[in-house]
C-alpha cells in the first residue's frame, strides 16, 4: 500500500521531502478551471458531485501535489439546518440569525443529510487519486459560519456578530454549539467518505481580542477539535489574521497547526517543539513571479526544519497567481530532497 507523505508528515515521521499542497489550489488561477467557470455558475460546481470532483483533481492532474482539497464552499453543511443562501459573490444569507426564533428554528439534521454532495464528490476524487495522494475535507469553525450567519454576509469586522455577542452572548453560545455538533458530524461523514485528514477553517476568529476569544469561541472549537480526534481524524487548525491569538490556539488539540504569513513559522515551530506545522509563504509573493517565489520558497525551507512542516501558503492562492509561480514553488521544495537528501 503506497504511504501518503502528508500523512507521514502530520504524524511527525522523517521524509524523504516535505510534502506540499496549495490553500485554494482548485480554484481561478487555473485556466482549465476559469474554462468550467464560465459554463457554470460557482454555486452549481460546488453542488454538483461530479463537477466538484472534476476540479478537485484539477491541479493534481496539472501539478505533483501531495493532496487535493475537495471542492467544495464553507457553507456547504449549513442548508441542513435550513439555512438558505446564495453567492454575490461570496455567501449571503437570505434571512440572518439575530434572535431566539431564529436559532429555535435550527434543523437538527441526520447525518446523510449534512451536504451529501459533498460526500459524493470525495468518493468520486478518491476514486481518481493517486495512491500517493492524500484527500483532504474541511470545514469551518463554529464561529466563522456564525459570523455569516449573524451578519448575513462577508463585511470587514463584522461588527453585528460583535454587537450579537455583546448583546446576546446567550443567543450565541447556543449558536456556536449547534454550529460544533453539526461540524462534527460533518467532518466524520468526510473521513467516511475518503477524507484521510480535515482542516478546520477559522477566518475571522482575529475579529476579537484574546479575552473575548476565550471566552467566546476557546470552548466550542475545543468541542469540535476534542470530537474529530475522539474519531480518529487527523486534524489541521487554520487560523487566519490572529497573530495576538497564536499561543492561545496552539494550545488546543490539533495534530497541525497553521498560521498565515503574519506569523514566524520557523519561530513558532521551535516554540511548539514536536507538533507538524503548516503554511506559510504569502500568496502575494506568487504575484511577483517564480523568481520571487523561488526566494521567499528557499527563506521559508532554511527557517523551517523539515520534519513536522507542510509546505503551504499563508492563506488561499490569489486568481491572478501565474501558473509559473506555482511550478517554482514546487521545484524549491522537490528540490530540497537533491540538496540534504
Amino acid at each position: 500500500m503506497a504511504t501518503k507523505l502528508l500523512l507521514e508528515t502530520i504524524e511527525g515521521r522523517p521524509t524523504a521531502r516535505r510534502p506540499l499542497w496549495i490553500m485554494r489550489q482548485a480554484g481561478r488561477y487555473l485556466p482549465e478551471y476559469r474554462a468550467l467557470r464560465a459554463k457554470h455558475s460557482f454555486k452549481t460546481l460546488a453542488n454538483e458531485p461530479e463537477l466538484a470532483a472534476e476540479v478537485t483533481l484539477m491541479p493534481i492532474r496539472r501539478f505533483p501535489l501531495d493532496a487535493a482539497i475537495v471542492f467544495a464552499d464553507i457553507m456547504s453543511p449549513l442548508p441542513a439546518l435550513g439555512i438558505d443562501f446564495d453567492f454575490d459573490p461570496g455567501p449571503v444569507v437570505a434571512r440572518p440569525i439575530r434572535d431566539e426564533a431564529a436559532i429555535d428554528a435550527l434543523r437538527t439534521p441526520a447525518r446523510e443529510e449534512i451536504a451529501p454532495e459533498v460526500m459524493r464528490a470525495l468518493a468520486l476524487t478518491r476514486r481518481e487519486l493517486p495512491a500517493s495522494t492524500a484527500l483532504l475535507g474541511f470545514c469551518g469553525a463554529p464561529w466563522t459560519l456564525a459570523a455569516y450567519l449573524v451578519e448575513g454576509r462577508g463585511v470587514k469586522d463584522f461588527p453585528l456578530l460583535r454587537a450579537f455577542a455583546a448583546s446576546r452572548p446567550d443567543l450565541l453560545d447556543r449558536l456556536l454549539a449547534k454550529l460544533s455538533e453539526l461540524m462534527t458530524d460533518y467532518v466524520a461523514a468526510q473521513a467516511d467518505a475518503g477524507a484521510d485528514a480535515v482542516q478546520i477553517f477559522d477566518s475571522w476568529a482575529g475579529v476579537l481580542s484574546l479575552a473575548d476569544w476565550e471566552r467566546l469561541i476557546r470552548p466550542h472549537l475545543a468541542s469540535l477539535l476534542d470530537a474529530i480526534g475522539r474519531a480518529g481524524i487527523p486534524r489541521i487548525l487554520f487560523v487566519q489574521n490572529a497573530p495576538h491569538l497564536v499561543d492561545a490556539y496552539a494550545s488546543l488539540p490539533a495534530e497541525v497547526l497553521a498560521v498565515d504569513w503574519r506569523v514566524d513559522l520557523g519561530a513558532l515551530q521551535r516554540k511548539l517543539g514536536p507538533r507538524s506545522v503548516q503554511g506559510n509563504l504569502d500568496p502575494a509573493v506568487l504575484l511577483a513571479g517564480a523568481d520571487a517565489t523561488r526566494r521567499a520558497a528557499h527563506a521559508l525551507l532554511d527557517d523551517v526544519d523539515p520534519r513536522g512542516h507542510i509546505v503551504n501558503l499563508g492563506h488561499g492562492i490569489l486568481p491572478e497567481t501565474p501558473i509559473e509561480s506555482v511550478e517554482a514553488l514546487i521545484e524549491a521544495v522537490h528540490g530540497e530532497t537533491r540538496v540534504h537528501g
